[in-house]
């Protein structure tokens, strides 16, 4: 993607590096005071705390977070799957000059440790040894209070899938019931979603300038906790952009009505109706009125609130369609929705990585192994994608059963063919037992190297939720030439 295609005109490595830099580059980021001594550090700038063993790998989020604030002079220390019942592993580092950055890895750790059965897995793939219950349930919330309790004043920032989609008030399967929005719940400062590249850069320079977290209210990618509507802000209720109306019952696909006495029952006993308490929710489009009258950059959409999510199932499929019609970072306005007496702010997204950022993000010395601490343990995560190499970013797919696109965004971020063939190099030179066949090439979905929209200006206006359902859009680019 050309760099025009970023209208605030920041690119991501435009800062002035932090005094730190002079440390230069370490061979992992460290995960004890040893090595902190080692490198001549007397304390971190961030400390990252993790649910995943830690692998200086570009497929593991806390090693790309971690390298990319190297990259901009901080130091960054990490703590790796620490126990959350021992609060001297929440203090192994010491205390951190500017935050602690939470996440629960690279899976939600609720996925990770139950099954759709409610059954408790015997593995852990990012885990020395696949060994199972080394992160708690719901490792955000109980990773972010350890952390308070270890350093009251430093602030908490939160990321990763599982902050990410929790960003407002949510349906959580595992309890069957709509939770408040994890900001909320762990009591953090600010939640980064998406690839929080840019927002995690901005916000360390805004720290390390000397500004304090509460005052940074408007960075692309996150959620912050509000008190009201800023003042000179102008609210739009959802219910005017899509109106949660009559709810239809589905049909049953499997019901014969051209043949008699037949029914689709294993044991002969299905009864006419069975499935009318099945209700799903319909959307009916309804014309924001004197659209003109307001001004984009200062307006707010209001969702339902999570007092009547929670009680009102058609309102929170109302609240979770506004949310993704909201997921273009070209003309998305922020969200604000209300938890009690507070209001959970979400701003719009990220702006995409150009071609040249994501080279600079995939090509930081990382040294492609798991730290060294975990001698020759297999990590099973690590043995599957430690010879694949990553393309690119994003999914315009849109699929109601994939976090993707509500994640990365439906905007195709690409590498250069250039930084693709340097990868391979590094594979070959860094990695272990590597044979000279790369097991693939890929991304998070189907292969969407370099497929984009046509035209710039359709995509800037664009609220389309998927690219190819009902129909793939005529203005996409389906050419996989570049592969």
């Amino acid at each position: 993607m050309s760099q025009s295609l970023n209208p605030n005109g920041q690119h991501l490595f435009s800062h002035y590096p932090y005094w730190a830099e002079c440390f230069g580059t370490a061979p992992f980021l460290p995960m004890s005071r040893a090595e902190m001594d080692q490198l001549g550090w007397d304390s971190c700038d961030v400390i990252l705390v993790t649910g995943d063993a830690y692998v200086d790998h570009p497929s593991f989020g806390m090693a790309v977070m971690g390298r990319m604030l190297e990259s901009q002079g901080f130091r960054v220390g990490i703590i790796a799957q620490p126990d959350w019942n021992n609060p001297d592993d929440f203090t192994a580092l010491g205390k951190p000059n500017f935050y602690f950055g939470i996440t629960a890895g690279n899976m939600d750790s609720m996925i990770n440790r139950y099954t759709a059965d409610l059954k408790v897995r015997s593995d852990d793939a990012y885990t020395p040894h696949g060994e199972p219950g080394k992160r708690p349930d719901r490792a955000v919330i109980v990773y972010s209070q350890k952390c308070r309790e270890a350093y009251k004043d430093v602030p908490i920032v939160i990321g990763g899938i599982e902050a990410s989609l929790r960003r407002i008030a949510q349906y959580d399967y595992w309890s069957d019931q709509v939770r408040r929005s994890v900001l909320i719940d762990s009591g953090a400062d600010i939640l980064l979603y998406g690839n929080a590249e840019r927002a995690i850069v901005d916000l360390t320079h805004g720290l390390a300038q000397g500004r304090a977290i509460a005052d940074m209210t408007d960075l692309r990618g996150t959620t912050i906790v509000r008190d009201a509507t800023p003042a000179g802000w102008a609210e739009v209720d959802s219910t005017r952009i899509d109106w949660p109306g009559r709810i239809d019952a589905i049909p049953n696909p499997y019901e014969m009505k051209d043949t008699e006495n037949m029914t689709c029952s294993t044991n002969g006993d299905a009864t006419e109706g069975e499935d009318d308490d099945v209700m799903p929710i319909k959307i009916v489009p309804m014309p924001l009125h004197r659209r003109s009258d307001l001004d984009p950059e200062k307006t707010v959409i209001r969702l339902p609130s999570f007092e009547k999510v929670r009680n009102d199932s058609a309102l929170y499929a109302h609240a979770s369609r506004i949310l993704h019609q909201e997921s273009n970072p070209y003309n998305a306005r922020p969200l604000i929705q209300k938890h009690g007496t507070k209001e959970i702010w979400v701003n719009p997204p990220p702006i995409p990585l150009e071609t040249d950022e994501m080279d600079s993000v995939f090509g930081f010395q990382y040294q492609r192994v798991p730290h060294p601490s975990y001698g020759d343990a297999k990590i099973p995560a690590y043995e599957m994608i430690r010879f694949s190499v990553n393309i690119m970013r994003g999914c315009f797919g849109g699929c109601t059963f994939c976090s993707i696109t509500e994640h990365e965004g439906r905007v195709i971020q690409s590498r250069s063919e250039e930084s693709v063939i340097d990868e391979i190099e590094q594979i070959r030179d860094k990695v272990p037992g590597f044979t000279g066949t790369i097991s693939d090439l890929g991304g998070p979905t189907a292969n969407m190297y370099h497929l984009n929209c046509k035209s710039m200006d359709i995509l800037k206006n664009c609220r389309r939720l998927s690219c190819v359902f009902p129909r793939i859009c005529k203005n996409l680019k389906t050419d996989h030439s570049a592969t």
